[in-house]
């Protein structure tokens, strides 16, 4: 059996996939929080609320509603995105020119809420969802056993930081943007 660091290459190797894995979750999750922190300039400590609230309104979208996989995918972060720009006009514009204290404080107790929202509908441990057939099944690497939706993760990461990369570098809308983080008296 080949080691490395005293560890056997196929528990490595699959450490290190599953490492990519949760790291391609945490990705996405930060390229909201640090998009919004630079066109804002506001700490948003209920991201990883929102975070969650998207995750779990395409669940309800999917077991309740009965909405598809797919669907599902497209309408939960627009969803999402229609309450943070709700929560935005109603109650974080009113907090930009104040200590940004207030901001911050005020994105807590919203992370705070919307979590013990949910932990009381739902509890506090993970909910079965059925995986779409496209997604089903799974692929031997020879080292590990590696779910199909798995590896789906890793590629949706890539492509939605990929992708905010080229909008934000590349774009016209994202020369505007980044003018506009930079002097904001331009808009």
């Amino acid at each position: 059996m080949t080691m490395i660091f005293g560890i056997p290459v196929q528990a490595l190797l699959g450490q290190l996939l599953v490492g990519l894995i949760n790291g391609s979750f945490y990705a996405m999750l930060s390229l909201g929080l640090a998009v919004i922190f630079g066109l804002l300039r506001v700490i948003n400590f209920a991201h990883g609320a929102q975070y969650m609230l998207g995750a779990f309104t395409g669940y309800l979208l999917v077991t309740y509603l009965g909405i598809g996989y797919w669907p599902a995918l497209i309408l939960a972060p627009l969803i999402v995105g229609l309450f943070g720009m709700v929560v935005e006009r109603l109650a974080l514009s009113r907090l930009y020119d104040t200590d940004p204290l207030y901001g911050l404080l005020f994105t807590f107790g919203l992370a705070l809420v919307l979590e013990g929202i949910f932990r009381y509908c739902y509890g506090v441990s993970g909910n079965p969802y059925a995986v779409p057939s496209l997604l089903s099944g799974g692929t031997n690497l020879g080292f590990m056993f590696l779910p199909n939706y798995r590896g789906w993760v890793v590629i949706a990461s890539l492509i939605v930081c990929f992708g905010t990369w080229v909008l934000i570098e590349k774009t016209r809308l994202g020369s505007y943007l980044r003018a506009a983080t930079e002097n904001p008296r331009l808009v």
